[in-house]
């Protein structure tokens, strides 16, 4: 049976679903689970866990303040979802598909104050936009930009799940770089099993200190609510993405130039089907047939998780990619290319 991939926005009378279908039984996901190497590192563990303490409530109380509602259209037509201020001069980082085909919307602050917002623009690519409102010394959100989330951390996510303004729920990090299909291609994804639902797109998931480290972006779910599988956008790349947003630079996409087939044999990899010509997969001298199992060393499993590796990059990086050819491997070194993914 497939499995649903929806965006998280919700209609005045109904949740308005943008349902996307994925073919097969859906990504897998390798558990991840820590195991303490001796009693002493277990007993550190268990000493993390103070009586008394409450994580989820102090990282709520840090990140609520800065945590908005955004109210798209009117009446029937109109929706509801989040976003996160990243900038106290009025800036604020939501989902593309939230604002798309939007010039203004309403932002509704945690305090209740309601303000009309500017879409500035965004990227239906990597699904981030930014919005500003004509508010300076706002209360900011702190961005975890040089951490690397990991597998079992403590995630929160804030929003407004179907409306529901101000909702908090809480989960771990269940896998990070997870490869799910956006538009033809990939893209990586950190996946948590926080409880998200329609609304909560653009709103943020932050860790145990309040600090931003995703901007919630879908589910997969066969019911249309949460089934505990929520994917998030790394907020390096989000924040990377409403840099060149608000600088009024076109957003590019890395492109390496293939299109890819199933591997019949069962091998981990992306089999290349057809080589488009003038790209950089082209001048590198990639054929149909070869079977890409890494990329700068990092292990591909399937095609997906190569499109999602390639959409970390920015055009004109190189990468190094690990091929086997006839039986035998070696390595392919490719300058990717660019293709344009701004908002509509």
């Amino acid at each position: 049976m497939g499995v649903l991939a929806l965006l998280l926005v919700v209609g005045s009378s109904a949740a308005t679903y943008l349902v996307m279908t994925l073919d097969g039984d859906g990504p897998e996901v390798a558990a991840q689970v820590a195991e303490p190497a001796d009693e002493s590192q277990a007993e550190s563990a268990a000493q993390e866990l103070v009586p008394g303490e409450e994580p989820v409530a102090d990282a709520a109380a840090v990140i609520l303040p800065s945590v908005v509602q955004i109210q798209t259209g009117s009446g029937p037509n109109s929706g509801v979802g989040s976003g996160v201020i990243y900038d106290s001069n009025g800036l604020i980082l939501t989902a593309a598909h939230v604002v798309s085909g939007q010039e203004t919307v309403t932002v509704r602050f945690a305090d209740g104050e309601q303000v009309e917002g500017t879409v500035v623009g965004g990227t239906a690519g990597a699904d981030v936009a930014v919005v500003q409102v004509d508010r300076t010394g706002l209360p900011a959100a702190e961005l975890a930009l040089d951490d690397d989330p990991e597998v079992g951390q403590m995630a929160i996510a804030v929003g407004s799940p179907w409306g529901l303004q101000g909702t908090v729920t809480a989960g771990i990090i269940s896998a990070v770089d997870q490869a799910i299909p956006q538009g033809g291609s990939a893209r990586a994804v950190l996946q948590t099993d926080a409880a998200i639902n329609p609304g909560n797109s653009g709103g943020p998931l932050v860790d145990r200190e309040g600090r931003v480290i995703g901007i919630n972006v879908s589910i997969f779910s066969l019911s249309g609510a949460n089934d505990g599988v929520g994917f998030a956008v790394p907020i390096d790349i989000a924040h990377d993405i409403a840099e060149r947003v608000v600088a009024g630079e076109e957003i590019q996409s890395a492109y390496l130039g293939v299109s890819l087939g199933v591997v019949e044999t069962g091998q981990a990899g992306a089999l290349v089907e057809e080589v488009t010509p003038g790209t950089g997969a082209a001048e590198a001298g990639l054929q149909p047939g070869d079977l890409v199992i890494s990329i700068d060393g990092a292990p591909v499993q399937s095609g997906g998780d190569l499109a999602a590796q390639i959409q970390t990059h920015q055009p004109g990086d190189t990468v190094d990619l690990e091929v086997v050819r006839d039986g035998e491997p070696s390595t392919v070194s490719v300058t990717l290319g660019e293709r344009p993914v701004n908002l509509d």
